[in-house]
């Protein structure tokens, strides 16, 4: 789907680069299919150096030049940029914006009746293990769709969801990475409590998480039932278990969610949402 297709990312932060890795290391374009646009110097360097790709600083040259065009700059700059590509841009171009809280109305103000794809990726994309949730916008296709999922399933997982969904989507798995984080760290913090060194209690808290993950995505079980399992009568498990309930860990989780959601529908707001 991507044979011979040429791509520009305007931006060339951490998420274009573990996108355009992600790609590269899948096989599904070669170096010189990707073209950078970014306004520092130094960093398309760098990517050029690193991945063999073309830069530019001109973005309007990057978007004329390629059949899909990545959106992967701050929110603050979006205008700025739309108004820049907007020339260049055609309805056979397909854009694909990973720009938070930006809507894809917003976007096809812009340029017209260009394809858009709306993306909402989150940090693990740079080691492969993200997802992303995506959403067409009303001059995109279901092909449209297969692109996006060929696309960040060499990322990670790309799930469909409807626009109105991705303040949801930001709160759950766009901030869960961070929840995960402080967990991890509590879980090693524990450890070193009862008695291990900070290295191996860190080595066991990860690996526990990505363990555990791992299940749940590959056996297809409801956590429930995985946790079930591990949960032995009168055992260590349940005695953990029992702590966490009685400090409300549940309800903290699904209080977290809620308030990174209802601040990504504040944060959308002040960005012309």
């Amino acid at each position: 789907m991507l044979h011979q297709k040429q791509l520009a990312f305007i931006g060339g932060g951490a998420m274009a680069e573990a996108l355009l890795k992600g790609l590269l290391t899948a096989k599904l374009v070669e170096p010189q299919q990707i073209m950078v646009c970014d306004v520092a110097q130094s960093r398309l360097d760098y990517l050029r150096h690193t991945y063999n790709v073309l830069t530019t600083v001109n973005g309007c040259d990057a978007a004329g030049q390629a059949d899909i065009v990545f959106l992967t700059v701050k929110p603050q700059v979006i205008d700025d940029v739309l108004v820049t590509i907007a020339p260049v841009m055609t309805p056979a171009k397909v854009v694909i914006s990973v720009a938070a809280g930006i809507t894809i109305d917003r976007i096809e103000a812009k340029l017209g009746k260009a394809p858009i794809i709306r993306v909402m990726p989150n940090t693990p994309v740079a080691v492969g293990a993200g997802v992303s949730a995506f959403a067409l916008g009303q001059n995109a296709r279901p092909e449209h769709g297969e692109l996006a999922t060929l696309i960040f399933d060499a990322v990670g997982k790309a799930v469909a969801v409807d626009e109105k969904a991705m303040d949801a989507v930001t709160g759950l798995s766009g901030s869960g990475p961070a929840y995960t984080f402080l967990f991890i760290e509590a879980l090693a913090d524990a450890g070193v409590r009862v008695g291990l060194s900070r290295q191996t209690a860190l080595l066991l808290a990860a690996q526990t998480i990505l363990g555990a993950a791992k299940m749940v995505v590959e056996t297809g079980e409801h956590p429930a039932k995985l946790r079930d399992a591990v949960t032995s009568p009168a055992g260590t498990t349940i005695a953990g278990l029992h702590v966490l309930e009685q400090k409300g860990v549940r309800g903290t989780v699904i209080d977290a969610v809620v308030a990174a959601t209802e601040r990504s529908r504040e944060m959308g707001q002040l960005h012309g949402k």
